[in-house]
């Protein structure tokens, strides 16, 4: 098994102390036009962060059985060198890419991401506020692995991904230099991400790298301010609430549901998807009769 750092652990301290000096900024340089902190949002996110901790965890056991089945599977072998270390990273950061776009635009998946996106504040604790259901993360990653990509080695990129996420949930820094916003994630690509307005909507889902979104389409630069939140607000601190209220809203449109179509698409089509109203009949011409339902009118 490759001897890699547990790059979250170690990144803590840091997580912490760049969050006091954002707070301690933002009480002594306040910006009119940002959210800034509220302490019961901020105490939301923290809890969050660490609720997904625990059930990360408690998520890890199948996923490393399915991972290391499928890498003892596979007669693929990626080595661990100071070599491959960045390409895996690139690799892991592509997947990241499509597992974060499909989890913005399939609904049960969005149901685990919505968690994310709940807050209106946009601040480093906005980063910790993470989902208790990322069992739904694994199957994008799974490529990797069969590749001949170690599940440790795979856990580290992940890991490094996520890290490097923190720092841009900030509205304390503008702009990077361009060649750096041409190729990197910003805190200014990123608040578009995090933005409800519908030009920024399912935008910029790149990690470490904004390339993919240049690539792919989703890219968009940050022009006007964003409105952080969701399109339509949850307004609630309780933790259960939080990470759950996208799969209670899911079951009770499955329960309202008339067909197995309209159920299918509640779950699997886009978070806003319904079905499409029945049109009213065209009235009939003069002279003719309007046919039934189901029957053809006769000549």
């Amino acid at each position: 098994m490759p001897n890699l750092p547990d790059v979250v652990l170690w990144s803590i301290p840091a997580f912490v102390l760049l969050t006091v000096v954002e707070m301690v900024s933002c009480r002594l340089h306040p910006d009119e036009d940002a959210q800034g902190y509220e302490a019961k949002d901020a105490a939301t996110s923290i809890g969050m962060g660490l609720g997904s901790l625990a059930f990360d965890f408690l998520w890890k056991i199948p996923i490393v059985a399915v991972y290391t089945a499928v890498y003892e599977l596979t007669p693929l072998r990626v080595p661990v060198l100071w070599w491959t270390v960045p390409l895996m990273l690139l690799a892991q950061d592509f997947f990241y890419y499509w597992s974060h776009r499909g989890h913005h635009v399939i609904r049960i998946l969005w149901a685990c991401h919505v968690v994310h996106h709940s807050s209106r504040k946009f601040n480093f604790t906005t980063a910790l506020r993470q989902p208790w259901t990322s069992l739904t993360v694994w199957p994008f990653y799974l490529p990797l692995v069969a590749a001949g990509v170690h599940p440790a080695a795979l856990a580290f990129c992940s890991s490094a991904n996520l890290v490097y996420q923190f720092w841009i949930h900030t509205e304390r820094i503008d702009k990077m230099p361009r060649w750096f916003e041409f190729v990197l994630n910003t805190p200014s690509h990123h608040r578009v991400h995090h933005a409800s307005q519908g030009g920024y909507l399912d935008r910029n889902f790149g990690g470490i790298l904004i390339v993919w979104d240049r690539l792919f389409g989703s890219f968009v630069a940050e022009t006007v301010r964003p409105r952080y939140g969701l399109t339509k607000n949850i307004d609630t601190y309780n933790l259960l609430k939080v990470a759950t209220h996208e799969y209670v809203s899911i079951a009770k449109d499955v329960r309202r549901a008339r067909s197995w179509r309209e159920r299918a698409g509640r779950v699997f089509r886009g978070p806003g998807w319904g079905p499409a109203p029945a049109s009213a009949p065209a009235p009939a011409s003069a002279g003719e009769e309007r046919a039934p339902v189901g029957e053809s009118a006769s000549a």
